[in-house]
């Protein structure tokens, strides 16, 4: 798992997780070395992210999780039409609504 560490000023250290994400067509999938999960929704995923992170997020007051989306899923000829990209940072714990 990539584990990096990031200084903001006023703030104690953050760590930041880096993942993969994607859409297989049916599910939203994040995924790196050392593990792969799915859900149908992005909350869904958003929630098995911070279970699979659960013994990571007991070490640390705060995990940054990174998503980085897997362009290799848009069709090729639509790619130099897209002015953005989808990547996504979800704060751990999550916040109870």
């Amino acid at each position: 798992m990539v584990f990096r560490t990031l200084f903001r000023p006023k703030q104690r250290p953050t760590t930041t997780i880096d993942m993969t994400l994607s859409h297989d067509g049916a599910n939203w999938t994040a995924s790196n070395d050392s593990v792969h999960l799915r859900a149908e929704s992005l909350e869904a995923l958003d929630r098995l992210v911070e279970q699979s992170l659960h013994d990571e997020l007991a070490d640390h007051d705060r995990l940054d999780v990174f998503m980085a989306f897997d362009n290799e899923v848009i069709p090729q000829w639509i790619r130099p039409y897209m002015n953005h990209y989808f990547n996504r940072i979800i704060e751990l714990p999550l916040r109870r609504k």
